[in-house]
């Protein structure tokens, strides 16, 4: 069995001013990229057929998945493998047209279509707003669980800046690596809160209410944390490579937004927290 041990960090090496510098420099340009997102789009991320409206049709087929996007004439967003099925294949599109793509299933000869359907634009409306609504109670729930445990400003701010980061930062990526906002990806978001909560709280509850100085309490989280943390983007890694192996895009989507998030809690975590937790216990403390 392979051991993983956590190297102990040498944090006098380092200002507060110098752990805060990256992850606040990462989380702008994440800021940036929505910001510039939104400018151009109208919406700070590129929104799926769960939000836009569009159609799916359920194929049975010999061609691959590029040919299957070629044999149609309407832009085709995604070929999904259907599991446990062999050669049969979910093909979205963004057009709501669907008895033109019913038609070019039909004429191609080489396909069987098994099912279709569409998703209306007041229906993928009504989705968007159930995923932000979601996502807000998520994050304020969060936000009054951080206060309620700690009761004081800096520690309950931390948690909730390095949690509002972890989401801002896989978000940015997703735009840039072309993956679209889903119901499935949503959900891997709120994950990544509760993933971010667990790791911040177990840093905080150590340093505040455990025995042992700073740099000690810090470590003795960071054992825990950290070995979570790398194991969970360690299975994520595995899901998203398998996934994207046997075609399943949803599961690559929510595998790869994961690992994302996971990576940027590791740096928020151990850098952002770390230095306003240190700024707290040794400085904001005594005024």
């Amino acid at each position: 069995m392979v051991a993983f041990e956590v190297p102990e960090v040498d944090y006098t090496q380092y200002s507060n001013r110098q752990l805060l510098a990256v992850p606040l420099a990462v989380l702008a340009v994440a800021l940036l990229v929505l910001a510039a997102w939104w400018a151009m789009t109208g919406s700070p991320v590129a929104l799926g057929v769960d939000f836009t409206g569009g159609s799916e049709v359920t194929v049975e087929t010999t061609l691959s998945p590029s040919e299957i996007r070629q044999t149609f004439d309407e832009p085709v967003t995604s070929v999904q493998g259907v599991q446990g099925r062999t050669n049969q294949y979910i093909v979205t599109f963004d057009s709501s047209n669907i008895d033109a793509i019913r038609g070019t299933a039909d004429e191609s000869g080489q396909m069987e279509l098994l099912s279709s359907g569409t998703t209306s634009p007041l229906f993928g409306a009504s989705n968007q707003r159930l995923a932000v609504v979601g996502l807000g109670v998520a994050f304020l729930g969060m936000s009054l669980l951080a206060f309620g445990l700690f009761r004081t400003f800096v520690p309950s701010l931390a948690i909730v800046v390095s949690a509002f980061s972890d989401i801002v930062i896989p978000i940015a990526v997703m735009n840039l690596v072309g993956i679209k906002l889903s119901l499935g990806t949503v959900a891997a978001l709120l994950m990544l809160i509760g993933y971010s909560v667990d790791s911040d709280i177990l840093l905080t509850n150590h340093v505040l209410r455990r025995s042992g100085g700073f740099y000690e309490s810090t470590y003795r989280a960071m054992r825990t944390g950290v070995t979570m943390t790398v194991t969970s983007i360690a299975a994520m890694t595995v899901m998203a490579v398998a996934a994207t192996i046997f075609g399943i895009e949803l599961m690559a989507s929510i595998g790869i937004v994961l690992v994302l998030g996971l990576t940027a809690d590791l740096m928020n975590t151990y850098m952002l927290n770390v230095s306003l937790l240190r700024w707290y216990k040794y400085e904001g403390v005594n005024r």
